[in-house]
């Protein structure tokens, strides 16, 4: 069984830039995982995915090509600032209920802050978003989750909160074995 390998879904890029960035690190093998083959082959998985609508991209799919004698490190990557504890207690809640109970370990579930480019969005993207940006803007500001906030900062514009620095603990956890 070969050791360790990083997969990633990512739609607009940030995820794939930190997914490489973590291969060059660590020296270890970085896949879409629309490529990824013979995953039941990995020890452990590093998965990155981009967060859309709740879910996380690819990740379904790549759990499903998973045993349970395989270990899980999860990161998502969205535009909430990762110190947004409620929100993202939400997130890991969500996790907890999609994936099997082998692979769900809270201290291996991490969340990045990308990027995003609004004129670089698919149209079906920039539809939902709009429609987003319309709903929040009627809200009371009390009301605006950290998503919603951080959604409302970045609307039509180009914004870039990679830090990969946010990748130490998934290293202190993949260079371990």
């Amino acid at each position: 069984m070969n050791s360790q390998i990083i997969i990633y879904g990512s739609e607009y890029g940030s995820t794939k830039r930190y997914a490489e960035r973590l291969s060059e690190i660590t020296g270890i093998e970085a896949v879409n995982y629309k490529e990824a083959k013979n995953i039941g082959d990995y020890k452990r998985v590093v998965y990155l995915g981009g967060i859309f609508a709740g879910g996380v991209m690819g990740l379904k799919k790549t759990v499903g090509k998973m045993t349970s004698q395989q270990e899980l490190v999860l990161a998502t990557v969205g535009m909430t600032d990762p110190n947004e504890t409620t929100y993202f207690e939400g997130i890991r809640k969500a996790l907890k209920a999609q994936l099997p109970a082998s692979f769900y370990d809270k201290n291996k579930i991490f969340h990045l802050r990308g990027a995003i480019d609004y004129s670089q969005l698919g149209f079906k993207h920039r539809i939902m978003m709009k429609m987003f940006h319309s709903m929040m803007l009627k809200k009371p500001e009390s009301e605006l989750t950290a998503d919603a906030k951080a959604m409302l900062e970045t609307y039509g514009k180009q914004v870039d909160f990679v830090d990969y620095n946010g990748l130490k603990p998934i290293i202190e956890i993949i260079t371990k074995s």
